[in-house]
C-alpha cells in the first residue's frame, strides 16, 4: 500500500490497530534543516506492509492515534530519531515501544558464525545484520543514500523502504522470546523507558552549552557567556530551521566566550563569526554575551572536575575492562552496552551518585563487583588462559 490521503490513512490505521505489534520506520532529510523533514513513514504487520506519504497528507492525526495506542507495540530499530520526529508531529508520547537494536544487545543469541556459542549482538548492530542473523534474510541496501523528498519514488526505493519494516514483527517475537527466557524483561523495560519518555526529546536551550566542544577549557565567567550564546544559537536555529552549525560553530562559541565582545566591531574581529552570524543576528549574539556578563558571581555555572586517580590509572582501568568483558561474555550481552570506558573512569574516580553502573541490572551484573575490585576485595587471575575472579579473604 502507498497511502497518499487521510481517508486511506484512517483505513490503514484501523487495520493496524487490530495487530499485537506494528513495525515502524521513517525516512527523513535533515542535512539543511534544524527539524527533520519527514518524507516517508513505513508500517508493517504480518499481513500488511504500507508506506504513508506525509508530503501528500496534511493531517497525520490517525497515525498519531496509532502511536499512542497502548494496546499495540510499536517495533523499531534504533528508533530514537524516529521517536523524536513523532513526538514533534504528534505532541505526545509514543508507547509501548520495542527497539530491536536495544533488545538484541541484551540477549545471548546463537550467532551464524559461532552457532554453538551464545553471544550478544554488537551495541550498534545494524538492521540488515540483525535480520540476516535472526531470519536468514539478506537485504539489498542499494538505495541507502536516497533523496526521499523527491517524487515519484522508484519501485526499488519503495521496496527498500518496505524492507525496513516488514521483518520487524518477526524480529520482535524472536527477541522477546529470548529475553523472556533469560529473565531480562525488566532490563529491556528500563532501557526502553527512556525512549518512551517525552522528556528525552525536549530540547532545553540553556542546557546546550554542555555539548559545545572544548567548553571545558573555559573559566566560570566564560562558561556563563557560552551558556547564553549556545542557548541563543539553539533558538535562532529553530527559528530559521537551519542546522546549528550554520548559525555559529562550537569553536566560535568558545572564542566568543573568551573575548566577550561588546560591539559589532569586536564581533567582526573574531574569525569566522561574522560570516555565519550575519549582520541581522549580531545584535542577538551581543545580547547573549551581555546576559552572560551580567550573571552574578554566585550563580556562575561550573563543570564538575573529575578527581585525578591515584596510582597506575591505566592498570586499574585495564583490570576493570577485563572484569566487564568477562561479565559481558558470561551473560551474552554486548560489552559497550554494559559499561563504557568513561563509565569506568568515573567509577574509579569515586563517582557514585546516579552512576549508571550502580543501579538496576548493570549493578547486579557488574557494578557491585567493580566496587569490590576497586576496594581490593576481588582479584583477577589466569587459569589455563582464562580470567578467573576470586574473592580476597
Amino acid at each position: 500500500m502507498f497511502v497518499t490521503d487521510v481517508a486511506e490513512l484512517r483505513s490503514l490505521v484501523t487495520r493496524l490497530r487490530s495487530a499485537r505489534a506494528v513495525g515502524i520506520d521513517t525516512e527523513f532529510m535533515r542535512e539543511r534543516t534544524y527539524f527533520a523533514k519527514l518524507c516517508l513513514v513505513q508500517l508493517a504487520t504480518d499481513e500488511v506492509s504500507a508506506i504513508v506519504d506525509p508530503l501528500a497528507i496534511a493531517d497525520l492525526a490517525p497515525l498519531c492515534d496509532l502511536l499512542s495506542d497502548r494496546s499495540v507495540v510499536k517495533v523499531m530499530h534504533a528508533g530514537a530519531q524516529d521517536l523524536e520526529i513523532f513526538h514533534r508531529f504528534c505532541g505526545g508520547g509514543v508507547a509501548p515501544v520495542f527497539d530491536t537494536q536495544v533488545a538484541a544487545t541484551l540477549v545471548g543469541f546463537p550467532h551464524t558464525q559461532v552457532a554453538a556459542t551464545l553471544v550478544g549482538f554488537p551495541q550498534q548492530v545494524g538492521y540488515g545484520a540483525l535480520v540476516n542473523d535472526l531470519l536468514g534474510v539478506r537485504l539489498d541496501k542499494a538505495d541507502s543514500f536516497t533523496d526521499w523528498s523527491r517524487r515519484p519514488l522508484a519501485d526499488t526505493q519503495i521496496e527498500y523502504a518496505l524492507n525496513d519494516v516488514r521483518y520487524l514483527p518477526e524480529a520482535y517475537r524472536r527477541l522477546s522470546q529470548r529475553i523472556d527466557a533469560q529473565g531480562r524483561t525488566d532490563w529491556l523495560a528500563a532501557d526502553v523507558a527512556r525512549l518512551e519518555n517525552p522528556e528525552t526529546y525536549r530540547v532545553v536551550p540553556e542546557e546546550q552549552w554542555r555539548r559545545v566542544k572544548r567548553v571545558s577549557s573555559l573559566n566560570r565567567r566564560q562558561l556563563a557567556i557560552a551558556r547564553e550564546v549556545a542557548a541563543w544559537r539553539e533558538r535562532e536555529a529553530m527559528r530559521r530551521d537551519v542546522p546549528k552549525r550554520w548559525v555559529i560553530g562550537d569553536e566560535s562559541i568558545v572564542e566568543v566566550a573568551r573575548r566577550a565582545p561588546r560591539s559589532t566591531e569586536e564581533v567582526a574581529a573574531i574569525r569566522g563569526v561574522p560570516d555565519k552570524v550575519g549582520k541581522g543576528a549580531v545584535s542577538g549574539l551581543l545580547s547573549a554575551v551581555a546576559r552572560g556578563l551580567d550573571v552574578p558571581d554566585e550563580e556562575l555555572p561550573c563543570l564538575p572536575k573529575r578527581r585525578r586517580l591515584a596510582g597506575d590509572v591505566d592498570a586499574a582501568i585495564d583490570l576493570m575492562v577485563a572484569l566487564v568483558r568477562l561479565c559481558a561474555k558470561e551473560n551474552g550481552v554486548a560489552m559497550p552496552l554494559l559499561a563504557s570506558r568513561d563509565d569506568l573512569e568515573r567509577l574509579a574516580a569515586g563517582e557514585r551518585d546516579g552512576h549508571p553502573l550502580l543501579g538496576g541490572w548493570r549493578q547486579e551484573m557488574v557494578g557491585s563487583q567493580l566496587l569490590e575490585l576497586l576496594d581490593g576485595r576481588l582479584s583477577l587471575t589466569l587459569d589455563d588462559g582464562e580470567i578467573v575472579v576470586r574473592r580476597v579473604e
